[in-house]
């Protein structure tokens, strides 16, 4: 089980998200007023909390959002669990489609850091099911059957 520890939004794609109290997911489509909502695969992107933790104890000084990332969980090892996976937050229902991305142009914390963990550590999914999820809100997951 997950602990909501952030969402964020931006209105333009490839920007630093801002952070946000609670989010309004749409079916089929990610979560309201975000830039990358749309019809894809990769309407809402998860981050864990520890990934990002343990960055910023390296010196990278990131804050939530940071990564492009729409929400940071704690709790879930996101990168260890297979597509197709199933989170559950309050009513909400998204699916694991997507594991790491390539980055084209390297970001401001690429070229401080040397890295960035979103390609190798952000997850991807799309909305089932809609609803709204808040900080601090639990997280579950189901694996999928096979």
């Amino acid at each position: 089980m997950g602990k909501v520890h952030a969402i964020c939004i931006s209105e333009k794609k490839g920007t630093q998200k801002s952070f946000i109290e609670e989010a309004t997911f749409i079916e089929n489509f990610g979560i309201e007023n975000d830039a990358h909502a749309g019809k894809w695969h990769r309407q809402v992107s998860l981050l864990a909390y520890e990934k990002i933790a343990d960055f910023n104890s390296r010196g990278a000084e990131v804050k939530d959002g940071a990564f492009g990332e729409n929400l940071v969980v704690e709790g879930i090892d996101f990168t260890s669990l297979p597509i197709g996976t199933i989170f559950k937050c309050n009513e909400v229902e998204l699916e694991l489609t997507q594991i790491g991305k390539e980055c084209h142009h390297h970001c401001l914390i690429y070229y401080k850091m040397g890295e960035c963990i979103m390609p190798k550590n952000g997850v991807f999914t799309r909305v089932l099911k809609g609803g709204v999820i808040r900080v601090g809100d639990e997280m579950t997951y189901e694996l999928p059957v096979e």
